[in-house]
């Protein structure tokens, strides 16, 4: 999709930070939610013998979310990515992508893109968002996809981006895959799933980004402004927004972090 270097639609999207891996995304009159967690703080569930538990409320209601056009589904299978409330939400919106095997799994409205296939969707208004799947991994080589399920990155794009595509990493740590978005796509805007999250059942492996692995994105990304979600809210993250913020200064790009506050929409321009 061809991007012209200069229009005034790059003021088209907003985001909404609603928790967890959990946002709202905005794009001109098109509608997004990404991975819908919307169970309230207590909430837990059995994940192999570990009990991983909700720490805080969505932001926003799933009642008060308003018409729901996608679902960018990272994976179906772990309850932080996916609870029963989020499964509601697929319920009504108008279509939920996610891998080629969660699509079978979901069944109804739901459609599988494999990795770097895309689908180009169109708003009320007229505008067109190219949704493609990047790689993503959750988890090093030792814990096994068998073990972790498969996980779906995206890339959104459409007319107007002045600085470049939208990337949202799913839950994938720091391999060859995010080296391939990064060489393949020009990235304004980094929406990345940190809290170096650990699993008893996969060993002791951080299973999404650390804060170290997503300053070294970063820097693949070239000047991308990164979000940070999916770093607080649940038990099982080993890192928070300190240990993200000390990686980045370390890194000398702290400039580059941009914190979304919870439940409250942010105009943003790619």
């Amino acid at each position: 999709m061809s991007m012209p270097a200069d229009t005034s639609s790059a003021t088209h999207l907003r985001i909404t930070h609603i928790g967890g891996p959990t946002t709202l995304i905005e794009i001109g009159a098109l509608r997004i939610v990404t991975d819908p967690t919307f169970e309230p703080a207590g909430y837990s569930y059995d994940a192999g013998g570990q009990e991983i538990r909700k720490t805080a409320d969505p932001a926003v209601a799933a009642d008060a979310l308003g018409p729901v056009d996608v679902v960018l589904l990272s994976h179906d299978l772990h309850r932080d990515n996916l609870d029963p409330a989020g499964r509601a939400v697929l319920a009504r919106a108008g279509l939920t992508l996610a891998t080629p095997d969660g699509a079978e799994r979901l069944g109804e409205n739901a459609r599988g893109l494999a990795t770097w296939e895309s689908l180009d969707l169109t708003g009320a208004d007229g505008l067109t968002v190219r949704i493609t799947a990047t790689p993503a991994r959750h988890g090093p080589e030792q814990v096994a996809p068998s073990l972790a399920g498969h996980v779906t990155g995206w890339l959104l794009e459409w007319e107007g981006q002045r600085h470049g595509a939208l990337y949202i990493s799913g839950d994938t740590v720091l391999f060859d895959g995010v080296e391939e978005v990064a060489r393949r796509t020009r990235v304004g805007l980094a929406l990345l799933h940190c809290g170096a999250a650990r699993a008893d059942r996969f060993g002791p492996y951080d299973i999404t980004f650390t804060g170290v692995e997503a300053a070294q994105a970063a820097k693949l990304l070239g000047d991308a402004t990164i979000i940070p979600v999916h770093y607080e809210g649940w038990s099982h993250f080993s890192e928070g927004r300190a240990e993200i913020e000390q990686a980045f200064a370390a890194a000398g790009i702290s400039p580059r972090l941009r914190w979304l506050p919870l439940g409250q929409a942010v105009t943003l321009e790619v």
